[in-house]
């Protein structure tokens, strides 16, 4: 029978989805599921739903427990075959507030502030520090669990667990949408027909990994879906055009030959290219959804009551398996039958032989009972390399001012971020860290 604790399970839907994917595998059917959370309130919800599901789908063949609160963190973690990792420090209010409003008043916009950038860096230090409590408990409770990871951001969570002597993987579900996203934009009109004869190839880094080729059968079709993509950006781009959410991928692949696996709104704030106080228009004429984070926390909060009646107070709730990873990767660990994903691991090895060795890659990877196993992929293309070493100077620099406490390294991260660095000085950026360190308080630890 297989452990798996569910950290930060008060976010209840996310919950559903992979643990109501783990009940439907018939490997899990009888796991010991183990619900961890600081808040009360959303911890009981989690467990109502879930004890919703394990009778409706499941025969109640599940075991089910709660654990409040850091005193009965190591009860949820002892034993432990597998923990799922969703939690979010500081929460919308006060951080995510913090980390917009703050950077604003220095003329700094973000959209979703949750991977790079100023928000991405503040977001890690208030995370790692937790994620690594979390490390030594399982160091000593659950030696030898697989840690998984969906909480952001990513790249640097990753490298930061790769301090400790727990395995982890982070999962994210861009590499999946990536082609049917960009293909269903031409609707049946698209350069292949079959679906099932489609192939590709993608690597990179999390939230900038690249779709390096892409092939219907022996068709070579990347030529004409870059025509079509481009085409499509050159009429939106008129005055009257139709706007899309994809302008900002469609051009970084006019101009860098490639498209990127994340959206728009992500990826506009990981590069200095695209919101710029100096061309306002820009942001208008690409579409970019500037503060688009903080609008998604206050609609979901809005609608919490509806979803929560229908999630955890409905007697029929039901569930279908998502095509999230998390149940995938478990259930090939259990019964050593292997499965393909793509996983934010270490460049260990150097699996991308053009990006450093000490940053999290994502990748093709093998699953068995042996756990991840990440695939050789070779040298990127040499200017998306570049673009990615961009943000993993970032990466890396944030990860150290965590682990050493150091605020010399958290201005040395701001500094080389691509969208502050654009659009600040390094007095002004400096200025922004430190008030932005003390807006934080005693959600961050203490930085020398």
């Amino acid at each position: 029978m297989a452990k798996i604790t569910f950290l930060g399970a008060g976010s209840s839907v996310f919950a559903k989805n992979i643990l109501g994917d783990c009940m439907l595998s018939p490997a899990l059917h009888d796991a010991h599921i183990a619900l961890y959370d600081i808040n009360s309130e959303r911890l009981s919800d989690s467990k109502l739903m879930l004890d919703t599901l394990n009778r409706n789908i499941n025969q109640s063949r599940a075991t089910i427990t709660t654990h409040l609160g850091t005193k009965n963190r190591k009860a949820a973690l002892k034993g432990a075959d597998y923990v799922v990792n969703a939690i979010q420090v500081g929460g919308y209010k006060p951080s995510t507030v913090i980390d917009f409003d703050i950077p604003k008043k220095y003329g700094l916009r973000q959209t979703i502030a949750d991977t790079l950038g100023i928000g991405g860096i503040f977001r890690t230090l208030r995370t790692l520090p937790v994620m690594w409590d979390f490390a030594r408990d399982m160091e000593e409770v659950a030696p030898g669990a697989m840690f998984l990871n969906y909480t952001n951001p990513m790249c640097m969570l990753v490298m930061g667990m790769s301090h400790t002597a727990v395995r982890t993987v982070g999962l994210c579900h861009s590499v999946q949408a990536c082609v049917p996203h960009l293909l269903a934009e031409w609707g049946t009109n698209h350069p292949s027909q079959k679906s099932e004869n489609l192939r590709w190839k993608i690597a990179g880094i999390n939230h900038q990994a690249w779709l390096l080729e892409l092939f219907d059968g022996d068709k070579d079709i990347y030529p004409q879906v870059k025509k079509l993509a481009l085409a499509k950006n050159d009429k939106a781009r008129k005055p009257g055009g139709k706007k899309h959410w994809d302008m900002v991928r469609y051009e970084f692949m006019r101009h860098f030959g490639y498209y990127i696996t994340e959206s728009s709104e992500h990826s506009s704030e990981y590069m200095p290219y695209w919101i710029k106080a100096r061309y306002p228009q820009l942001v208008k004429e690409l579409n970019i959804p500037l503060d688009e984070y903080p609008r998604r926390c206050i609609n979901q909060i809005a609608s919490w009551k509806k979803q929560r009646d229908e999630i955890v107070k409905n007697p029929t709730l039901s569930h279908e398996r998502s095509h999230e990873y998390g149940s995938y990767i478990i259930e090939a660990m259990e019964t050593n039958n292997p499965i393909r994903i793509h996983g934010n691991i270490m460049n260990t090895g150097g699996l991308i032989t053009n990006l450093p060795r000490n940053c999290s890659i994502e990748v093709a990877c093998l699953v068995d009972r042996n756990g991840v196993q990440g695939t050789f992929v070779g040298a990127l293309p040499e200017q998306l390399a570049a673009v990615n070493r961009t943000n993993i100077n970032v990466q890396i620099l944030t990860v150290e001012a965590a682990r050493l406490k150091s605020r010399e390294h958290i201005y040395h991260a701001a500094y080389l971020d691509p969208h502050t660095s654009a659009e600040l000085t390094l007095d002004k950026i400096r200025d922004l860290c430190d008030d932005l360190i003390e807006a934080h308080g005693n959600i961050m630890p203490k930085y020398r």
